[in-house]
């Protein structure tokens, strides 16, 4: 053939095909930018001058590796719209002599020209909001700014090799799939689905069963330790759940309401249910794809926005005073010491304490069976959800702490509890049963227990029963068991400059003297929970506006197959006397039912999810729970309105088909 023909074939088709064509071109360019701009941020120096970095760096090459995952399921998938269009025009080139060969050829050159402009233009794209990108964790992270344009040649290797890999396997795939076909099965490819799908009452049970089984498990978790280890279970089941419904479940639906004569038998819902169940087969898989992104854009989105809003109630709850100092409550003389130390050191510093705490404690964790308490090191995943903390205070220092007069007789004890409440009256102990005589509405805790992924129950005893648990203990648990420990915090109205430099003072004179102490500065910590949170926020939005990048591709396709599958169908429709106006409420009434279904499913997801999201974030201590209502509901709404307008843009394409092709006929 003549030289250049493949080259200028495929570029023609590309310019032809432009309607399926240039949304996929520009998801490749904006998908291969946002790999290019995270792997870059995780390489930036400038990072490296802000506390809390390693943080920072791990959350952003964990974000690049999630990008290089996603982008090279969602091409593949996406390509497959792509295909299933051009598979009629390849059975046409084929009978009118072109070899499968030349076939191959002409797909390889599309490949070369979709590679070349995807690659190129995402990384200009990347480069030129890389810096922008910097600026914003910047601005949410308060740290210094690196001046000067940072290029990560690294990144842009890695970006230009990741795509380059996935366009050659996505054209060794398209090339799979034309020589597989013979040319009528590739005319006809663009019409496959029409047959009446079969009701599989087997998978819609199974996928009633797997629904009903993650949603269980979600709101069946008390324990944040049993939220983390059963998440992933619960979200494979609610995801498989999801595609067996849509799948299975809506055509035994769709047919259900076809033998309710009363509701059947009416023009609109006569078309409108005859075609879906006509098209759910084809269209099920892309209706769950949105779903199951728009669900995870909205968990992700509406967690690290609560992560990061919440963050000093979190900073607060890790860190209870400013300054808390941790001590072995056996050296009681040697810990007197340490505190003189601390006090001078105040003086010295002229460092005005505000509010002091002080009380010892013994904290050791059991597995609790209803008002039941054994510290048995048996293990298991079932027994995740037993796993308590329980801290032991002497009723005296609770008084002193709190300024109240609480009384407790022999045998009595009372409770404040952490992330799950204790309801039972009793507590069994040892082989012994204390009376619950009342709540502790607030105590002061330890931060290192705030910091702690189980429950945490606060038990304020007497003394002799403080002394007697701290003995049956350590017989229980010998060389495993816990020492008496003693707590001393104070608050100050310093800025946050001089307390860290306090706090550097403090620990090199503790060093010196040799004191077992751990000194923690929530001053100084600041930085890392920002910078942790930070990141967390800034790939939880990232990753949600590709997602939903995914989904407005993903409709948008949705959108021009069926208009192309409907067209015929409305013809027909209209030589039968179906007028213009019943032809655009059947349309609106059709559309509007199969697209708001994943957005209403979606928001069911995470209503459901809700009680296991609030326990994880719980371990991350943010204990606000009406913070993380309040940003799930808000960013529904906007997700909604969103969704909404990506309705309304991408419906124009399938009005355009299928109402144009009818008024024609008229």
């Amino acid at each position: 053939m003549k030289k250049g023909f493949y080259p200028k074939l495929a570029a023609g088709n590309i310019r032809k095909n432009g309607r399926t064509y240039i949304p996929y071109l520009l998801t490749c360019m904006v998908t291969a930018a946002m790999y290019y701009i995270v792997r870059s941020l995780s390489l930036n120096p400038g990072l490296e001058q802000m506390a809390g970095t390693n943080y920072l760096n791990q959350t952003m090459f964990l974000g690049s590796r999630i990008i290089a995952v996603f982008a090279f399921v969602f091409l593949f998938y996406t390509n497959s719209f792509l295909m299933k269009r051009r598979k009629k025009e390849f059975g046409v080139f084929n009978i009118l002599g072109m070899e499968k060969k030349h076939l191959a050829r002409v797909l390889g050159w599309e490949s070369i020209y979709v590679t070349l402009l995807g690659i190129g233009f995402g990384l200009g794209l990347g480069l030129a909001l890389d810096k922008a990108m910097y600026l914003v964790i910047n601005l949410v992270l308060g740290g210094e700014l690196f001046f000067g344009f940072f290029v990560s040649s690294k990144a842009i290797v890695e970006t230009a090799l990741l795509f380059a890999v996935i366009f050659l396997l996505i054209c060794l795939n398209s090339i799979r799939q034309v020589y597989k076909a013979n040319p009528i099965e590739l005319i006809l490819a663009g019409n496959a689905g029409e047959k009446e799908p079969e009701t599989k009452w087997f998978l819609t049970l199974a996928g009633l069963a797997a629904l009903g089984g993650g949603y269980y498990i979600a709101f069946t978790t008390r324990n944040p330790i049993a939220s983390l280890l059963f998440f992933f279970v619960a979200v494979l089941l609610v995801i498989a759940a999801t595609y067996l419904l849509f799948t299975a479940g809506s055509i035994a639906f769709l047919k259900m309401l076809r033998k309710n004569k009363r509701y059947y038998y009416q023009t609109r819902h006569f078309v409108s249910i005859s075609s879906m169940i006509y098209r759910m087969k084809q269209n099920a898989v892309g209706l769950a794809n949105i779903c199951v992104l728009s669900t995870m854009v909205l968990v992700m989105v509406s967690s690290t926005t609560s992560l990061m809003m919440g963050i000093e109630d979190i900073i607060r709850t890790r860190y209870p005073a400013d300054f808390m100092l941790y001590f072995n409550g056996a050296a009681e003389a040697e810990n007197e010491a340490a505190i003189t130390v601390t006090r001078d050191l105040q003086e010295e510093r002229n460092l005005h304490v505000t509010e002091e705490i002080s009380y010892t404690y013994l904290a050791f964790s059991a597995f609790c069976d209803g008002d039941t308490f054994s510290v048995e090191r048996d293990f298991t995943l079932g027994s995740a959800d037993a796993i308590i903390a329980l801290f032991f205070v002497p009723l005296s220092e609770y008084n002193s702490l709190t300024g109240e007069d609480r009384m407790l007789t022999e045998g009595e004890v009372l409770i404040h509890s952490e992330r799950r409440e204790y309801d039972y009256p009793t507590l069994k102990l040892f082989g012994r049963e204390y009376t619950v005589a009342g709540k502790a509405e607030e105590f002061v805790g330890s931060g290192i227990f705030a910091a702690n992924i189980a429950t945490t129950q606060y038990i304020i005893v007497t003394e002799d029963t403080f002394r007697e648990v701290y003995q049956k203990q350590q017989e229980a648990l010998q060389e495993d068991a816990a020492d008496i420990q003693q707590v001393y915090g104070f608050d100050t109205d310093a800025e946050e400059e001089s307390q860290i430099t306090f706090y550097e003072a403090l620990r090199e004179k503790m060093n010196r003297t040799g004191t077992a102490v751990r000194v923690e500065s929530m001053a100084e910590s600041r930085s890392s929970f920002v910078s942790m949170y930070g990141g967390f926020f800034f790939i939880g939005v990232f990753l949600g506006i590709l997602f939903i990048m995914a989904t407005v591709l993903i409709i948008y396709y949705k959108q021009i197959s069926e208009g192309y599958d409907d067209k015929a169908r409305f013809e027909i429709l209209q030589k039968v006397g179906m007028d213009q106006d019943e032809i655009k409420d059947t349309i609106h009434s059709q559309v509007l039912t199969v697209f708001f279904l994943p957005l209403a499913v979606a928001g069911m997801h995470v209503a459901a999810a809700f009680p296991m999201i609030s326990k994880l974030l719980a371990l991350l201590n943010l204990l606000n729970t009406g913070l993380y209502i309040v940003c799930t509901i808000v960013c529904f709404l906007i997700f909604a309105v969103m969704y909404s307008l990506i309705y309304l843009l991408t419906s124009r394409s399938y009005y355009r088909i299928v109402l144009l092709s009818t008024q024609r006929r008229q």
